[in-house]
């Protein structure tokens, strides 16, 4: 047996080296319990084979076949399979003794020979620590272990591989990761995969949590607002980055609260407290703290009690006056209207520094007028109204009237003055007082003592200042129920009348003195330029009454005046050679043409 051994070995591997190459490149892997198929590179058209025979290591046969006798080697009963139409070779429950060199000898086709590598599969991989809490800028370090042979191993960072950086080192052939200055990104799951030729395992995540912080704590208000009224609610918040998540105190103007927790709420806020409001923020884990920037917390009380008061109650022209804007509240701003509009300051008018005082030097009566003071400050408003009244007069004292009535007519004289508050008046007759307060003096029937000067004396009971004006006024006698007669007509009547009298004395003594001397005189027939023959009145004296004119003081009306003491008006006596006296004497018209040739 041995001799056909030796025989059959030397002819295979004689057959081999001189045939051509019937195996595909090595190495072939296998795992240890797995199995393997060797397949040649023969197919079935290219038998019948003559003979195979499968060696391991070169010395040790496995399996002897020809059509007619086949030969296993007693080691590998039921853990082979020989396929004779290909002369492939499958080999199972292998293990790590397997590995080597196989080489095959088909005769007449062929042989060749290829490596078997037999690796152990890999099994329970596991990542130690199984999680790490750390804190920021530490250190960390995972191992990995597994079963198995030939392994390698690759670090999983969620679903990406991990590779060697500054601060990431790989180490012990891969088995340990180590990551220093740890940064918050560095917090998630990390895995372990091993592998080799014939298998691969992957561990379970290991967790890395990183702890850092607190970072940008700042502090909120809502509403946000720059300024809040007393009474309003106020919800401040505090954040800040941290893990774990941070504690909050909080503190204003520097004192600490007794309130926690990421939010303070403030309700129906008073005035005191107004202030600096801050957080802080702290990690028990880090064992570090932040304060937030203050946020300013500004609380006004609401504007009331608008009002405005004035210096004086009764305000005289050209006095000085203020009125002042008084009103409760925080950071009042005041501003002034006159009768709606924006009140014009001048030298005269000027407010103060804060607008609280306006002030006037010497008040005039255009200042008169509603006075408007708007209170305000962020959160609210409020106004007062003050009226000013200036008090002045009376001034431009007139009096509206006739000049000139007849008896009996009524008199009525109106009184007027420019006067706040109104003026009362009083009437006086020639320097007298008479009857009467009022505006208007009324009398129903005028009498000749009503005629004189008319004084209208108006007074202010508040400046305590009077003012008076005069008006003349004539009263005609004798002419109730006139028709209008003008002063002239009247005058010429009364001249008349003198006239005709004056002729009748002057026509009575002619006749006289006709009979008395029988005297012849030569006629003139000179006639007056008016045309009225005067040849009659010859020796006779006709005295007239003059006529004088004067003006009313406050009308410039002329008054018609008679002088009756002196009416002697002397003319040429015209003598008459007997002829009748004459029917008529002189007119009024003619009498004024004598006296204005006269005068010229």
């Amino acid at each position: 047996m041995a001799i056909l051994t030796c025989l059959i070995l030397a002819v295979a591997f004689t057959g081999w080296s001189e045939a051509a190459e019937i195996l595909p490149d090595g190495p072939l892997n296998a795992a240890v319990g797995g199995s393997v198929m060797i397949n040649t590179t023969l197919t079935e058209a290219d038998g019948p084979f003559n003979t195979v025979i499968w060696n391991f290591n070169f010395s040790n046969y496995i399996i002897s076949y020809n059509p007619s006798f086949t030969d296993i080697n007693p080691v590998y009963q039921d853990r082979i399979t020989f396929f004779p139409s290909t002369a492939s070779l499958e080999l199972r429950d292998l293990t790590l003794n397997d590995r080597g060199v196989y080489t095959v000898s088909v005769i007449p086709n062929g042989g060749g020979q290829i490596n078997l590598d037999i690796f152990v599969p890999v099994s329970s991989v596991t990542v130690t620590p199984k999680s790490a809490d750390l804190v920021e800028f530490s250190s960390f370090s995972l191992t990995c272990s597994s079963s198995g042979s030939s392994l390698s191993f690759i670090w999983m960072n969620s679903s990406s591989e991990v590779t060697s950086s500054d601060r990431v080192q790989i180490t012990d052939g891969g088995s340990t990761l180590t990551v220093v200055d740890v940064t918050r990104y560095d917090e998630q799951s990390y895995r372990c995969r091993v592998f080799n030729p014939v298998s691969e395992g992957i561990s379970d995540p290991v967790n890395i949590l990183v702890s850092y912080g607190p970072e940008n704590t700042k502090m909120s208000a809502s509403p946000p607002q720059e300024f809040y009224e007393e009474g309003s609610d106020i919800s401040l918040s505090c954040s800040a980055d941290s893990r774990p998540s941070a504690q909050f105190t909080w503190f204003v103007n520097g004192t600490k609260l007794p309130d926690s927790g990421p939010e303070l709420t403030l309700r129906n806020i008073q005035f005191s407290q107004r202030g600096d409001y801050s957080c802080q923020a702290f990690n028990s884990k880090t064992l570090t703290n932040e304060t937030s920037p203050s946020v300013s917390i500004s609380i006004l009380q609401k504007i009331s009690g608008v009002s405005i008061k004035a210096s004086t109650e009764q305000i005289i022209e050209g006095s000085s006056v203020t009125l002042t804007c008084e009103a409760s509240g925080s950071s009042p701003s005041r501003t002034w209207k006159k009768d709606g509009s924006d009140l014009n300051l001048s030298e005269n008018v000027t407010l103060s520094e804060d607008n609280t005082v306006l002030t006037f030097k010497a008040v005039k009566k255009e200042n008169s007028g509603e006075y408007v003071c708007l209170v305000s400050n962020p959160v609210s408003s409020s106004e007062a109204k003050f009226t000013i009244v200036v008090n002045y007069g009376p001034e431009n004292v007139q009096i509206e009237g006739k000049d000139l009535i007849n008896e009996n007519d009524q008199i009525k004289l109106i009184c007027s003055a420019e006067s706040t508050p109104s003026a009362t008046f009083t009437w006086r007759l020639n320097g007298s007082e008479i009857i009467g307060s009022s505006a208007e003096f009324l009398k129903e029937k005028a009498q000749s003592s009503d005629s004189g000067t008319y004084t209208c004396e108006a007074k202010n009971t508040v400046t305590e200042k009077q003012s008076t004006a005069e008006h003349e006024l004539h009263v005609q006698i004798g002419a109730e129920g006139s028709s209008g007669c003008s002063a002239g007509c009247i005058a010429g009547i009364v001249i008349a009348v003198i006239v005709v009298v004056a002729a009748g004395i002057g026509g009575g003594f002619y006749i006289y003195k006709s009979k008395s001397s029988k005297r012849s005189s030569s006629r003139d027939n000179r006639r007056g330029r008016d045309g009225q023959d005067n040849t009659s009145y010859a020796s006779e004296d006709v005295n007239y009454a003059d006529i004088k004119f004067s003006k009313n003081k406050n009308k410039n009306n002329t008054t018609l005046q008679m002088d009756t003491e002196n009416v002697a008006s002397n003319y040429a006596q015209i003598r008459v050679n007997n002829q009748p006296a004459g029917t008529h004497p002189p007119n009024y018209d003619a009498h004024m043409q004598r006296v204005n040739r006269q005068v010229s």
